[in-house]
């Protein structure tokens, strides 16, 4: 089943007044349950399509479509109820709020959607035990490794059951033998669960894990691979 496409997608920016072409007609689809690595040197538009990809920017051109939903022409509120319910992110800086408890952090999308407290304890209890991360549930970021506190972004993406994961260069700021744990955390979620993992990364140790490997250069789809 496609849970992503993109139609001809460009992106610009303007850097002082000057366009810079970020992304350049990019068409692509992803299917449920692959593991895909976007890669690419600096500037080649990975983030910029990852977060196209996610919801979180809107093309210049192009349409994109989330489970065959055309969310580039939808609202603001619209696209961001979308992304709570379909779309799960995990990013290199971790994100997660300094003044709240793993477990806080990881009930925080739920309580956004408006789901009940003992309905959000018992499912964020639930992903800590599955991740082996229940003695984390009531330290705070600052009391936690990067590891850890990346397991905690991970619960914290995968709590509302969506379809599809976006990581954006998520061992980044992980130790080797740490950034392969974690790798094995999310090949075993995309097994066991047929969650749909879409990495945007320049790291090896990432890039050996893809099962479709994406090559951007210059903002556009210089190889794409089954591997």
């Amino acid at each position: 089943m496609e849970v992503i496409r993109l139609e001809r997608v460009h992106k610009t920016y303007s850097d002082n007044g000057v366009p810079v072409q970020a992304l350049r007609g990019i068409s692509l689809q992803i299917q449920q349950g692959e593991f895909v690595v976007i890669a690419g040197p600096s500037g080649s538009g990975k983030t910029t399509l990852l977060n196209i990809m996610g919801a979180l920017d809107k093309p210049t051109k192009g349409a994109v479509f989330l489970e065959q939903e055309d969310v580039s022409q939808l609202s603001r509120d619209t696209i961001s109820a979308i992304r709570l319910e379909k779309l799960g992110f995990v990013f290199q800086a971790y994100n997660l709020i300094p003044v709240l408890t793993a477990m806080e952090n990881i009930e925080f999308t739920m309580m956004l959607l408006g789901i009940d407290e003992k309905s959000r304890r018992s499912r964020a209890l639930e992903v800590m035990r599955e991740l082996d991360i229940e003695e984390l549930a009531d330290k705070r970021p600052n009391e936690m490794s990067g590891g850890q506190q990346q397991r905690v972004a991970v619960a914290r993406a995968i709590v509302n059951n969506p379809s599809i994961i976006l990581a954006d260069e998520p061992t980044a700021n992980l130790d080797s033998e740490t950034g392969g744990n974690l790798l094995d955390l999310m090949e075993r979620m995309n097994r066991d669960h047929n969650l749909t993992f879409i990495f945007s990364s320049h790291d090896q140790k990432v890039i050996d894990r893809a099962r479709r490997l994406i090559i951007l250069r210059d903002g556009l789809i210089e190889n794409d691979t089954v591997l």
